[in-house]
């Protein structure tokens, strides 16, 4: 059966810019109350005010994501505007980039927390709430294709993205599991969404980042370059937010798991695979598509 927007309420993290709010922008055109959320006040106050000019039913809930308490306050504020939860963008990413061994214990604490934490945080608080509506409900967890593959100089970021992908495959075995006697009709699904890279914020995400988890000491040779790369991939970016935005609720209105945006990467993922499965030693993920370097 497909999903139905029109009506239905959707909240959104990391709405202030880039995926979040392009998947603003079409929960509105599709009729969908909204509940955005962000770090960044500013950017989320711009969201919310261009969407309730174009007549859209919508809150802003200013929230970091790595914080319990504030994605449990986020779940409250959505049923006290709107009853309900229908759909649920787990969508809030942060990037750092160099190697491994000169990324901070503050570089680890931040993206995992964000990227990982705000996930397991939207799904902990969210999906009990979906459960007991007994209505269609969906959730959608931003990874990456670096969460499928494993770039050099981005670690952190892939190993977070990785983490992402594990747990919303398990969290589909979760829900069938816990919704055996659920009629079909009335189900709560999820999706994993693999976007590789997009003109979007995400190059620019230390802005965003918590003054006590910066770093006193001036980026290494790895990270400045890692940093430069990550400015020109994301710019040279053929599909827009807006593209991804499309393809993911297209993809939702079907229940369709895996979300993968640019089916080029499949290549790369397929050797990554025959890797594993012969035993033979990583093969660069840059080696057959030099375009694809990582990810959003």
């Amino acid at each position: 059966m497909t999903f139905e927007f029109a009506g239905k309420v959707a909240v959104i993290t990391g709405a202030g810019s880039g995926f979040g709010r392009a998947f603003a922008r079409k929960g509105a055109a599709l009729g969908m109350k909204l509940v955005l959320a962000d770090i960044d006040a500013d950017e989320l106050a711009r969201s919310v005010d261009a969407l309730r000019a174009g007549g859209a039913e919508t809150i802003g809930v200013p929230t970091d994501v790595a914080n319990a308490a504030q994605v449990d306050a986020l779940a409250q504020a959505a049923l006290d505007a709107f009853g309900k939860v229908h759909l649920l963008f787990n969508n809030a990413g942060v990037g750092t980039g160099g190697f491994l061994w000169e990324s901070s214990a503050n570089d680890w604490s931040w993206v995992f927390g964000v990227n990982v934490m705000g996930v397991a945080h939207g799904v902990r608080a969210f999906t009990p709430i979906m459960l007991a509506q007994n209505e269609p409900a969906h959730i959608v967890n931003t990874a990456s294709v670096a969460g499928l593959l494993s770039p050099p100089a981005m670690g952190i970021y892939n190993a977070s993205k990785h983490a992402v992908v594990s747990l919303t495959e398990t969290l589909y075995h979760d829900l069938k599991l816990a919704q055996t006697a659920t009629a079909e009709e009335s189900r709560v699904g999820c999706s994993l969404l693999c976007p590789a890279f997009v003109p979007t914020g995400i190059a620019d995400a230390e802005r965003a980042r918590p003054d006590d988890l910066r770093n006193a000491s001036r980026p290494t040779r790895s990270q400045i370059a890692a940093g430069k790369q990550l400015q020109r991939a994301v710019q040279s970016g053929r599909l827009t937010a807006d593209d991804v935005a499309d393809i993911a609720f297209e993809a939702i209105a079907a229940r369709r798991f895996y979300i993968i945006t640019h089916p080029g990467i499949m290549t790369t993922v397929k050797l990554r695979h025959e890797d594993i499965e012969q035993l033979r030693e990583p093969s660069d993920p840059m080696s057959l598509k030099p375009e694809v370097k990582g990810a959003e």
